[in-house]
């Protein structure tokens, strides 16, 4: 019996390899299958070596048919294939456009190659090809897509994964592009938030570079000749400090501030300076209060887009714990899986986490009571949308004074520190 090699993937997306004897190349890639993996190459040792990552269609048929061994693409592997992202847009827009033709009757493999066709973005366009060979040669559509972690994450994969067992695909696929429009469009309301703030900040520090580099030390040459050593005001030689740290020392500044930027993030990967910076976030002022509205609407979201896909309330909630994108919520997300795999009610974990408020708790509870939780959820999330919306505002009024007054103030003391001696001189000069 002939010996295969074989390169797949494990549910997670990790890479393996292995040998096995089988009949033929296509009772080789439904033997993998059953061990739980996704098959990327599969080739005869006796015939063909073995090249690690070159791309198949995981079922190659015998005798080389359109879904046998040959390299697809001109030959591009498949873990070149996983390496490139997807624009989030872009991926939102193939959802909607495939849950449309499906909603039409086209059937998958026939949506996905009218897709191929149209797309114009070369990653997405190369990921469906390999997609519509998976399917083709005998894959589900969700292990075909779990196949490419880098494009499609978890969420994506079990939503649809639970639109195929219930026969739904195409309502699965247009709540999972609703489910993405709405994130998105959360996403670049916090954008637009920052923009005044980035701007204004970046206006101030090159007006103060200016002053510091040009203006001040011109100042300090005619003290120099007016003063004739006498003593300069605390404010004045201050200001003249920080000069010549900006004029001389600009090195040393710019490395204090990148080791500072670096401290952080090597805490940010540890598990425990992770929970401790995402629980300053959500406690700082001004900005904390819209970092924990956009945590609670992704988590409500997030959740009730899975329930009402069809997915297990705990493969839900371990998916929702990844996606999180905070620690403490996904502490807490952590703690509501361990009470509802003990039998528990979701409700008392969330209470005790202190990150959800009472309105959030309270209509979840209602949603259990009464079977609607999916629904709650939803509800929630659209409230908590529009609560984000009204914070951005807020926010982005409030700060346009502060910025003001900031960069009034930062200008204003240089030009005080500035002029303090020449007050000083002029009154000697008039006694």
């Amino acid at each position: 019996m002939p010996k295969f090699s074989y390169v797949a993937l494990d549910t997670r997306g990790k890479e393996i390899t292995g040998v096995l004897e089988s009949e033929n190349t296509t009772s080789a890639v439904s033997r993998i299958r059953e061990m739980g993996y996704f098959p990327t190459n599969v080739a005869e040792t006796d015939k063909a070596p073995m090249k690690k990552g070159a791309k198949t269609s995981g079922g190659a048929a015998p005798g080389g048919g359109k879904a046998g061994a040959k390299k697809g693409l001109g030959g591009i592997n498949l873990n070149f294939l996983n390496s490139g992202k997807v624009k989030t847009k872009l991926l939102t827009a193939f959802t909607r456009q495939l849950a449309t033709l499906i909603d039409a009757g086209l059937p998958l493999l026939r949506g996905l190659d009218v897709l191929r066709k149209g797309e114009k973005n070369a990653t997405l366009k190369r990921t469906l090809q390999q997609i519509a060979e998976s399917v083709e040669a005998g894959s589900t559509f969700s292990e075909a897509l779990a196949q490419h972690p880098k494009v499609f994450n978890r969420l994506y994969v079990n939503m649809v994964r639970a639109g195929e067992a219930g026969g739904v695909l195409d309502v699965t696929l247009g709540r999972l592009a609703d489910f993405q429009e709405k994130a998105q469009k959360i996403k670049n309301k916090v954008i637009s938030a920052m923009v005044y703030p980035a701007v204004v900040i970046f206006v101030a520090l090159t007006i103060v570079t200016f002053l510091m580099v040009v203006i001040v030390p011109k100042f300090q040459e005619i003290f120099s000749d007016l003063l004739e050593g006498k003593s300069l005001p605390g404010l004045t030689l201050f200001v003249m400090k920080i000069s010549y740290l900006v004029q001389h020392q600009i090195l040393l500044v710019a490395g204090c501030i990148a080791a500072l930027v670096i401290a952080v993030k090597m805490i940010g990967k540890t598990e425990k300076g992770r929970f401790y910076l995402d629980k300053i976030k959500l406690n700082a002022p001004v900005f904390g209060q819209l970092i924990r509205k956009v945590g609670i609407a992704r988590f409500t979201r997030t959740l009730g887009t899975l329930i009402a896909s069809g997915v297990p309330i705990l493969q839900a909630l371990n998916i929702v714990r990844e996606t999180s994108g905070n620690a403490v919520i996904a502490k807490a997300v952590s703690q509501v899986h361990d009470s509802v795999k003990e039998g528990e009610r979701i409700v008392a974990p969330l209470e005790a986490s202190g990150v959800f408020p009472p309105m959030v708790i309270s209509m979840v509870d209602v949603g259990e009571e009464t079977g609607a939780l999916p629904d709650m959820l939803m509800k929630v999330a659209d409230v908590y949308d529009d609560e984000v919306d009204n914070a951005v505002t807020a926010i982005t009024s409030l700060l346009e004074p502060i910025m003001i007054v900031f960069l009034a103030v930062v200008v204003g003391t240089i030009v005080i520190a500035m002029f303090m001696p020449l007050i000083s001189v002029i009154g000697s000069l008039g006694g």
